[in-house]
């Protein structure tokens, strides 16, 4: 099946930032949320995006425009209902995302995928609560979509092949790298990878081993990484990384490694969640 036509279910970051990535590709996108005031968020982040685009001479004005008028803001999600090909993008709430596959499985046609942009939760659990869990896998793009290559493409128990190839071919139409994580497991790759980095490096600040910035300049300049830990964590969410180590804790046997640092929770019920919505660890 031609992929004409793309649903996003989410406008904000991860959301808006797939459905430029559509749009770029030529494919008409409806982007929705559950109010007018996110889906405006989202257009308005991708018309800032672009604008920037154009200035550092990627793109013409025109090509713009063109982009910009390929995505539809909706706050009914019935709006759905002909698309070719959907991605979820809502919070990271298992229960949240079962309520709109459901609702999703009962409006788009029997052959449409349905991906979820979860960073860490269960595909099988999502695609059970829909009647074709063979049509349901994972798409996670990283923060910013429109930027970083690579797409972790994931399998449920029971998605079929032909679901994986079409979302790997999407995801590389839209210039990403892919990767397939073959079963089912909490965290993936990248954050099963990425989470105790960071509560690692959470510790060494708690225990006054090294400052915040310290441990920053060590693993970049010590492993190559281009951000440091607590830089990263200030981009993508100090929220996010607690609410997925405490998944990461509950679903991989409830090992230690897994446990939040009282210093991260303690940054989060103040507040601090990174600097694109408050202080975040650098002040």
């Amino acid at each position: 099946m031609q992929i004409k036509k793309i649903g996003v279910v989410g406008a904000g970051t991860m959301g808006n930032g797939i459905a430029q990535l559509a749009a770029q590709i030529g494919c008409d996108v409806v982007m929705t949320d559950i109010e007018m005031k996110f889906v405006e968020g989202g257009m308005k982040k991708i018309n800032s995006f672009l604008s920037k685009s154009v200035e550092k001479g990627k793109m013409d004005g025109k090509e713009k425009e063109a982009i910009v008028a390929r995505i539809k803001g909706t706050t009914d999600i019935a709006d759905l209902k002909d698309v070719d090909f959907v991605v979820e993008a809502v919070i990271e709430d298992l229960d949240l995302k079962k309520r709109v596959f459901k609702q999703l499985d009962e409006l788009c046609r029997p052959d449409v995928v349905l991906a979820t942009n979860t960073s860490s939760m269960s595909i099988t659990e999502i695609g059970a609560s829909t009647k074709r869990p063979d049509k349901v896998c994972g798409m996670h793009f990283f923060n910013p979509a429109p930027l970083m290559r690579l797409v972790e493409v994931i399998r449920g128990y029971s998605t079929s092949d032909a679901t994986i190839r079409t979302t790997i071919e999407l995801a590389e139409k839209m210039g990403k790298t892919t990767v397939e994580v073959k079963k089912d497991s909490p965290g993936f790759i990248v954050n099963r990878i990425m989470i105790p980095h960071f509560l690692e490096a959470i510790k060494i600040v708690e225990e006054g081993i090294a400052s915040i910035e310290d441990v920053d300049t060590a693993v970049k300049n010590g492993l190559n990484y281009p951000m440091g830990p607590f830089e990263l964590m200030d981009l993508t969410g100090i929220d996010i990384a607690y609410f997925v180590s405490e998944y990461l804790y509950k679903e991989l046997n409830k090992e230690n490694k897994w446990v939040a640092p009282n210093l991260l929770k303690t940054m989060v019920r103040a507040g601090k969640l990174g600097k694109k919505t408050a202080e975040g660890w650098y002040k």
